[in-house]
């Protein structure tokens, strides 16, 4: 009797995986309760913004509020951690970002060192999306986390090391592949 209990809950949990697949009519369930917060006892980043996000999947092309986008519904197939040179479509990232990604998004016309530290970040550590952006990004650098977000100059700002330190698998579906 044990063993069945465990499989049904096992097969349970499968089914819910990545908030279930192709349900573009169903209600996308709110990432309120399961959002990472942040509380007195976290040291905060200076300019780190935060935003509730819904997650659910849906086929298409899906316009975000944020550029880029910090999570919300999103494409049932994720982005592959790692750096690219050339932009990727968003709703992939956010379903990186809903794994606990983090989402480094950089202008082209960042200049080539930038660029490299950047790739060897992605190279050296798990869970690290970097990509092009390629209009409308409102700095050099823009670092996303599930539900939130920091605008930076230039990767040697201490605060990029910092915000992949405390939001680096703080998804919803944290240790989800990437």
């Amino acid at each position: 009797m044990p063993r069945r209990v465990l499989l049904a809950a096992a097969v349970l949990l499968a089914a819910g995986a990545c908030g279930g697949g192709g349900d573009e009519g169903a209600a996308p369930a709110t990432t309120a309760a399961r959002a990472p917060t942040t509380t007195s006892t976290v040291k905060q980043i200076e300019g780190v913004q935060t935003f509730v996000v819904d997650a659910g999947h849906r086929e298409g092309t899906i316009a975000y509020p944020q550029t880029p986008p910090v999570g919300g519904i999103h494409n049932a197939a994720w982005m592959p951690c790692g750096f690219y040179d050339q932009p990727v479509p968003s709703e992939r990232a956010v379903h990186s970002l809903e794994h606990g990604a983090i989402w480094i998004t950089y202008r082209p016309d960042l200049a080539q060192a930038e660029v490299d530290a950047l790739a060897a970040l992605a190279r050296g550590r798990n869970l690290i999306l970097v990509s092009r952006w390629d209009e409308g990004l409102p700095s050099p650098l823009v670092v996303t986390g599930w539900g939130r977000q920091l605008r930076l100059e230039t990767s040697s700002d201490p605060r990029l090391g910092e915000f992949v330190r405390l939001y680096v698998n703080q998804g919803p579906e944290i240790n989800a592949p990437c």
